[in-house]
């Protein structure tokens, strides 16, 4: 495992740019999940034998009916972040990806591989989280489960979100911020669901 303690500082400047970048909330597209499957496909080809050990469409993309940026999200639970890193980035830039090791919250490493594709204008398309497993990345698949079976969640979500993209149009950080408390209220309740079963 590495443990990064520091962030380079050019790496930390770049994270401060993206995270400036506008937030467009758009209505769901049925197209998400082909997009989904396209990368998917691509990152087995990609990725050396033995390291994926889960690749899994996360975020709102993954749920049907939702508004959500246009951004594919994919968390790859990687069992080796150091042949990630040797072997994996290489891989990803050559085909287009913009590399950032980037801090994370949760319980995994420190650190995680964070790929963003763009389309030609400049766009993101996909973010490819290359994460440690752990509860966060466990989270985040139960995240998902839970509004894909409660669409009344999945309203009172997208409300959030679309009204956080107004308050914080370029202010990633604070968006983000402002949907932990219902994140986290839909986990203990999707916890609480599955301790009845």
């Amino acid at each position: 495992m590495i443990v990064a303690l520091h962030m380079d500082k050019q790496v930390e400047k770049r994270i401060k740019e993206l995270m400036k970048e506008p937030i467009d909330i758009v209505p769901y597209d049925a197209e998400w999940a082909a997009r989904y499957a396209d990368i998917e496909s691509q990152l087995k080809r990609l990725l050396p034998r033995m390291i994926a050990q889960r690749i899994t469409h996360i975020g709102s993309t993954a749920v049907p009916g939702m508004h959500a940026k246009p951004v594919i999200d994919v968390q790859v639970e990687v069992s080796d972040m150091e042949a990630v890193r040797r072997d994996v980035v290489p891989r990803m830039e050559e085909v287009g990806y913009e590399f950032i090791w980037r801090p994370t919250m949760g319980d995994e490493a420190p650190f995680y591989a964070w790929f963003i594709l763009r389309d030609p204008a400049g766009a993101r398309m996909a973010h490819v989280h290359m994460v440690e497993p752990g509860q966060a990345s466990v989270d985040r698949i139960v995240f998902r489960d839970y509004l894909r079976d409660h669409p009344e969640e999945v309203a009172a979500y997208a409300a959030l979100k679309e009204d956080l993209a107004r308050t914080f149009k370029r202010d990633r950080a604070a968006y983000t911020r402002g949907k932990t408390d219902f994140i986290n209220g839909v986990l203990q309740k999707a916890r609480a669901l599955k301790f009845k079963r």
